[in-house]
């Protein structure tokens, strides 16, 4: 159970602009998100504002009182207000036609209530409504659903979703973060109208999901709608009941991934996590049963690369994300450093962001294997040893590239070298020179080291 306030403070900004449209002869309201989160104890990210007010009077009431406005969303009736330099979305009320696509309404209708505005909205905690004036709008028992910590959809699910299949996901990432069960005949919708998902843009699924990975009770939500988390990423699902043959493991790859995953640091960000969920994909791909029936999936972080590569291409990410996906399935395998030079070229060939994500990928894996290792055990102190390494490493004037040299290649054209690729060459000598504590990271000690590798 939640305890729920109705001590809604709202920042003076938006309540000047329920001020500036009621003086004018409109109803206004906060309404959304803002309220579900102000009921709840919690900081709203921002106050979005709904009216009776038609657009054009939207403006005309701002500029009276001498504010900008934007044309965000004129066609849907939001208008931007701007006031101390933030900016409020103010819309009016309104109904949606048809979604003959799935994803936008084909019409809209304003509307002079907010009851038929707040109808369309897709769940009843979001389908509420405040004025200090009038109080709390609540037609669907959002106060209610929001007191029990339930997410059911305004209406029929089956329209909610079929309008929008988004909102499935949107729901999910809900669930995740404030901890919500979702209500049966919602949950029953979500499952059976999941293949909708494959009209929505990849683009607006990734920001709902990345969401969902990053909340506190993302493990319970990815377990019950895994289904909805393959049509989402449908190479996950060979791992589900896929078994792994092998003692070590307790779990099946699906069931180990979501013990994996529950082992994540709070700060973990979304990159990193989709990283983790997709750490073992490549191990259905490669299980060997040997002569006594034990499963190896020898290379399966390997195996796992180009189809975790696939996935970030399909849900189109950043090369930049990509990059940093690919490289922590493909390597999440690595060899534990056990002495400060095995440390020092780790942290050179992954770089100290990727080194760091890496510890924290291969700590969840362990974890996720279902066995309580002792301190005492063997792989526990290695590892133990290996982040204290790592640690002091990082403390310590780090070198990870030939950017972090005392010297560049100007320094060496200066000393008579040829310009060209003896440059590079000798660089990545000195690098390696420094990486292997054979000279001290200084000008002069790496100028005449170069002159040595020269000769």
């Amino acid at each position: 159970m939640y305890h729920i306030s109705m001590d809604i403070e709202i920042p003076q900004s938006a309540q000047t602009i329920l001020g500036l449209l009621e003086a004018a002869g409109h109803e206004a309201y906060v309404v959304g998100g803002c309220v579900r989160d102000a009921l709840m104890g919690r900081d709203p990210a921002d106050w979005d504002i709904t009216t009776s007010a038609k657009p054009e009077q939207i403006k005309a009431a701002a500029a009276e009182a001498g504010l900008k406005t934007v044309d965000t969303g004129i066609a849907h009736g939001t208008v931007t207000v701007i006031i101390d330099h933030e900016p409020f979305e103010v819309t009016t009320y309104r109904a949606d036609g048809e979604y003959s696509d799935g994803r936008h309404p084909d019409s809209i209708e304003f509307l002079d209530r907010i009851d038929g505005d707040l109808a369309r909205r897709d769940f009843t905690v979001n389908a509420m409504a405040y004025n200090p004036a009038r109080g709390l709008v609540d037609h669907f028992g959002g106060q209610a659903d929001l007191q029990a910590g339930v997410l059911r959809a305004v209406g029929d699910p089956y329209e909610r979703f079929t309008e929008d299949a988004l909102r499935i996901v949107r729901g999910l990432r809900f669930a995740a973060q404030l901890g919500f069960s979702i209500e049966e005949r919602t949950s029953q919708a979500m499952h059976e109208l999941r293949n909708l998902l494959d009209d929505i843009a990849v683009e607006r699924i990734w920001i709902e999901f990345a969401g969902l990975l990053c909340g506190k009770d993302a493990v319970p939500v990815l377990r019950e709608y895994s289904d909805v988390v393959f049509a989402i990423i449908p190479e996950l699902a060979v791992e589900y009941e896929f078994d792994q043959h092998n003692p070590f493991h307790v779990y099946d790859v699906w069931e180990h991934t979501l013990h994996a995953f529950e082992a994540a640091p709070p700060d973990m960000d979304a990159t990193v996590r989709l990283a983790l969920l997709l750490h073992d994909i490549g191990k259905p791909h490669c299980l060997v049963i040997d002569e006594d029936g034990r499963g190896w999936a020898i290379g399966h972080d390997k195996e796992g690369e180009p189809i975790a590569r696939k996935v970030c291409r399909d849900l189109k990410l950043s090369r930049e994300q990509t990059e940093t996906v690919t490289h922590l399935v493909a390597n999440h395998m690595f060899q534990i450093p056990d002495t400060e030079r095995a440390m020092r070229r780790f942290l050179v060939r992954h770089g100290a962001g990727h080194a760091q994500q890496l510890f924290a990928i291969r700590r969840c894996d362990k974890i996720g294997l279902g066995r309580e290792q002792p301190p005492d055990n063997p792989m526990s102190i290695a590892f133990a040893k290996a982040e204290k390494l790592m640690d002091e490493q990082l403390n310590a004037e780090p070198v990870f590239g030939v950017k972090d040299l005392a010297i560049n290649g100007r320094d060496l054209m200066d000393a008579g070298m040829a310009q060209g690729p003896a440059i590079g060459r000798a660089l990545d000598g000195l690098l390696e020179a420094v990486v292997d504590g054979e000279v001290p990271n200084e000008h002069e000690a790496l100028l005449m080291r170069a002159q040595q590798l020269t000769q």
